[in-house]
């Protein structure tokens, strides 16, 4: 009798998942996505202390190497990850990244200097990339018909849940750097990841793959090198060196050099790790572009909100995180309420294009912000800006799984996080740059690392001055959600 491949009941010789094995899989999915959007926020409020314990005289110089060790190597691996799911399997692929990050938190808590645990962070975050985006395409296979737990509501629900972590993890960090130990916000993950990772193993039944696949590593190593040399470009650029400096000229070189070198590839190898077959799709291409225009006005909203609240009124760095949770509230909110809108009629293209214009209209908002500015005001408008990304995140995820092959699910769906994360690189650098430009022209002189220097009337112009480049930055942001409501238009108006 001839061998049959498997239907997406099929689980590798197990019984199909049950409705309330379904249940308990969409529970472990949004705890993982909470602690993997946690984990990569969570540091930037704690790095006094940790420098202050491990290396008082010369940490401050490794900071950032700190705070963005996660985020290169979650950027690094996420094309792979979506190979491997497409390969192997999301369940394997899925409980080796939550095994992954769990030693690194462990290595984190456990560090005795800065380098052991940038180390560690940089494992942790090759275990974070897994659990944010492979838990995704876990999400879209737990679908079933008529169980609740259908692709739709996960990944709307997944977004909700990576927005509240994106919210609350600087605020989280700061209090337990203050009322307990900096290591309790690494080993925190242990007992919880654990669980997560045991009823994993025992409870998931995902769809197998029947024939083995070749993977394109050299593929995955060139992603890698593209994903890592843009980021630094945009992390250092402007500041650590200037842009016209040997080192960022070198790496615009290596980033240029390596993405021409992987496109290469993924026409000439047998299973490309991205295939650009998938460009051809339009709701997939479109989807890939607005999910990273999306990222690079996020990270201009997050990181400029922030600065705002902490150098030009004076709020201090835990409280200025507690700014955040309206975003937060009307993301849960906008979940809340996407269930009865799509059954009233919203399309999904319904959603992406509310969710643009609320947002653009949040950022607008924000451009007229000055040094005596409500923060009520400024907190309504964070809630506002919530609602409009709680409306993009996961129905953008739902699009491009839709519209693409069944067999490319995997890499799909990273492809969406992929795309988000480049685009929070250039938009940090772009918007880096604009807040630059308009404070040496009107300022008082001088870059705004020397305004905590100044005293009396120059800081006062000074703080006048950085208002002006934010309300910029915050203008140019709005402009990047226009361009994505714009390219939301060409989406077909399939069902949410």
């Amino acid at each position: 009798m001839p061998k049959t491949a498997p239907t997406p009941a099929d689980t590798g010789g197990g019984p199909a998942m049950s409705t309330a094995q379904r249940r308990i899989g969409l529970a472990l999915c949004l705890v993982t996505i909470l602690l993997a959007v946690l984990d990569m926020n969570i540091v930037s409020a704690a790095t006094v202390p940790i420098v202050q314990d491990l290396d008082p005289a010369h940490g401050v110089d490794k900071i950032p190497w700190l705070i963005s060790a996660f985020a290169l190597a979650s950027a690094a691996v996420l094309p792979l990850y979506g190979k491997l799911c497409d390969t192997i399997g999301a369940k394997k692929v899925y409980v080796g990244a939550i095994a992954t990050f769990l030693v690194g938190s462990a290595l984190c808590g456990a560090a005795q200097s800065m380098g052991e645990l940038i180390a560690a962070r940089a494992l942790q975050g090759i275990g974070g990339g897994g659990l944010m985006s492979v838990t995704m395409v876990v999400l879209a296979q737990l679908s079933g018909p008529g169980d609740g737990t259908g692709r739709g509501k996960g990944g709307s629900i997944g977004g909700i849940v990576a927005g509240a972590g994106m919210a609350l993890g600087p605020w989280l960090g700061g209090t337990l750097a203050d009322h307990a130990s900096w290591r309790w916000i690494f080993y925190v993950n242990l007992p919880v990841g654990l669980a997560v990772l045991v009823a994993a193993v025992l409870v998931l039944r995902l769809p197998v793959t029947p024939v083995r696949h070749r993977i394109d590593f050299l593929g995955a190593v060139l992603a890698a090198a593209f994903s890592v040399s843009l980021l630094l470009m945009t992390e250092w650029g402007g500041k650590d060196y200037a842009w016209s400096s040997p080192v960022i000229i070198g790496l615009a070189v290596a980033s240029a050099a390596s993405l021409a070198l992987f496109l290469r590839r993924q026409t000439t190898a047998a299973e490309p790790i991205l295939p650009l077959s998938m460009f051809k799709v339009p709701t997939v291409r479109l989807g890939f572009a607005i999910q990273g225009l999306v990222g690079a006005a996020m990270m201009g909203a997050l990181v400029y909100v922030m600065i705002y609240l902490q150098v030009v009124r004076g709020i201090e760095p835990t409280s200025a995180g507690l700014f955040l949770i309206p975003m937060a509230v009307g993301m849960t909110a906008v979940g809340l309420a996407s269930e009865r809108l799509a059954a009233r009629g919203w399309s999904q293209k319904t959603f992406v294009l509310a969710g643009t214009v609320a947002a653009g209209l949040a950022l607008g908002l924000l451009a007229t912000t000055s040094v005596t500015t409500s923060l009520w005001l400024i907190r309504a408008e964070l809630l506002l800006m919530g609602a409009g990304f709680g409306l993009l995140i996961g129905q953008l995820i739902q699009l491009v799984q839709a519209a693409a092959p069944r067999h490319q699910l995997g890499v799909a769906t990273t492809g969406v996080r992929f795309f988000q994360t480049l685009g929070n690189a250039l938009g940090a650098a772009v918007f880096g740059t604009v807040l630059s430009r308009v404070y040496e022209s009107s300022g008082p002189g001088g870059s705004t690392s020397a305004l905590a220097s100044l005293r009396g009337e120059a800081r006062e112009a000074g703080v006048h001055a950085l208002t002006s480049g934010m309300d910029v930055v915050f203008l140019v942001a709005a402009g990047v959600m226009a361009g994505a409501g714009v390219m939301a238009t060409r989406l077909p108006a399939a069902r949410g």
